[in-house]
């Protein structure tokens, strides 16, 4: 018997002996819901800890996913969730240290002073008990990604990371069309949520798998990524849309494939007439009545006397109100300057107060009201480097044409993200199920990218396909 297997007999017997001993000492324990959800949560969690590089990173999506979402009992998962994050930062830590190639490089030093630079905007906050545990949430997801969510992706064969959260996407997106199509149930919460998941998660991923897949699996993708679209244009959400044109046109540039993103401008437009005619839509979405283009329907959103970016001016400018007024260390880091009386305010245990948190309508205009103009350096400084990251990609997919290269399909989320959220601000809200995925796709990101430069040199044009990659994609 291996090493590893007589670590895992172990963990569980032991932790078997301790739940028997709980219960014989308290067996009232047994009839509370509450306790009996605990239970549950412990062994999960002890079960994707046993397996820790192949099973930790899907349930923590999972569990966020289900803590953001209507799903039944999701009001349990909203205090859960940080136990299981906890548990992924520490044990990422102790299986990441033991690998002895392991290396840090200059995006965890910048990631490790945004940490520090938050922590400061906290201890000046005007709410200091909510900014600390915003401060470690964040603190935790760093840790996360810069340890346990880059032993997700084996050094071996990174692509198979990739194809398991393809599989993910493309389960999302049909529970998705089931639920507002078929139930008429808004799973997400608002239209703005559906149209993150799938312009900067689903739509890049399901594009990428697209392209590297081929006979009866291209052609289920390519009705997925059709009924993604769908998905995406039907909740009107403008950044969303934003977010997956632009990674969408990265990728078809870079790979040279001009019919292929024609076609898909054409299916845009096609889809988009279908859902304005016949996909039934929520009751505060947009109507049409003829008297304006299909083309300012989405743009407007039905109220074309406030521009095309009307919602978003008050917001603005309520954030630049208090940047003038807090320039230096900001509001504190998740907390915003409100008018509510501060003696009324109670620190909630199982979710955030909502009067000391407010719309913002840009991640980066948030960060610098949160931290100010001193804290918000490194913020912007680590958005830079990931910025290059994807340049570099892309740059290096244009020369080679390695689209199996797993660097593809975590460029592409982070390019989405990065455009998606200048009009959403969900970049830096831990809480948020999109903040946890694509800050763990943007550590991974940083390892795959030497990979991908040192594939092709510069006098390099032919492209590169190893067979670990094409074996993969064939599904072999």
């Amino acid at each position: 018997m291996s090493e590893g297997v007589l670590k895992t007999v172990f963990i569980l017997l032991a932790g078997s002996l301790l739940l028997a001993c709980l219960l014989l000492a308290r067996p009232g324990y047994l009839s509370s819901a509450s306790t009996l959800g605990v239970v549950i949560v412990a062994e999960i969690v002890l079960a994707a800890v046993c397996k820790y590089r192949r099973s930790f990173f899907p349930i923590l999506v999972a569990v966020f996913l289900w803590a953001g979402s209507g799903i039944p009992y999701h009001a349990a998962w909203l205090r859960g969730r940080w136990l299981v994050l906890t548990v992924g930062a520490v044990a990422g830590l102790a299986v990441y240290m033991k690998d002895r190639d392991h290396h840090f490089s200059t995006f965890h030093l910048v990631a490790f002073f945004c940490v520090l630079a938050a922590m400061v905007s906290a201890s000046v906050s005007a709410y200091p008990e909510e900014a600390v545990l915003k401060v470690l949430s964040l603190a935790l997801v760093f840790i996360y990604g810069a340890t346990g969510g880059r032993t997700a992706v084996s050094a071996q064969r990174p692509v198979v990371f990739f194809r398991g959260l393809l599989v993910g996407c493309e389960v999302v997106t049909y529970l998705s069309a089931i639920s507002y199509w078929l139930f008429r149930w808004e799973v997400w919460g608002n239209p703005n949520s559906l149209g993150a998941i799938m312009g900067v998660a689903v739509i890049p991923l399901l594009l990428w798998g697209f392209l590297t897949s081929q006979g009866v699996t291209q052609r289920r993708l390519g009705f997925e990524l059709m009924l993604a679209m769908l998905l995406l244009l039907s909740s009107f959400a403008r950044a969303g849309m934003a977010g997956a044109t632009v990674s969408c046109l990265l990728v078809c540039i870079a790979l040279r494939q001009y019919r292929l993103m024609v076609k898909g401008i054409a299916a845009a437009v096609v889809l988009a007439v279908a859902i304005v005619m016949f996909v039934p839509l929520p009751d505060d979405a947009p109507r049409w009545d003829g008297s304006v283009t299909i083309t300012s329907m989405f743009l407007y959103k039905g109220n074309q006397e406030q521009g095309l970016l009307g919602s978003r001016q008050g917001p603005w400018n309520r954030t630049w109100s208090v940047i003038k007024d807090h320039p230096w260390f900001g509001s504190g880091f998740g907390t915003s300057v409100t008018g509510d009386d501060l003696t009324r305010l109670t620190l909630m245990h199982s979710h955030f107060d909502s009067r000391i948190a407010r719309e913002h309508g840009n991640s980066y205009l948030a960060i610098a009201e949160w931290v100010g103009l001193l804290g918000v350096v490194p913020f912007y400084f680590l958005v830079a480097l990931m910025a290059l990251n994807v340049r570099k990609v892309f740059l290096v997919l244009r020369q080679s044409g390695d689209v199996f290269s797993p660097a593809v399909p975590a460029a592409a989320v982070v390019a989405a993200g990065l455009v998606h959220a200048t009009f959403e601000d969900w970049m830096f809200a831990i809480g948020y199920y999109l903040c946890v995925f694509f800050w763990v796709l943007a550590f991974i990101l940083v390892d795959l990218v030497p990979r991908t430069a040192a594939a092709c040199s510069p006098e390099t044009v032919i492209p590169v396909l190893t067979p670990q990659y094409s074996a993969v994609a064939s599904g072999q």
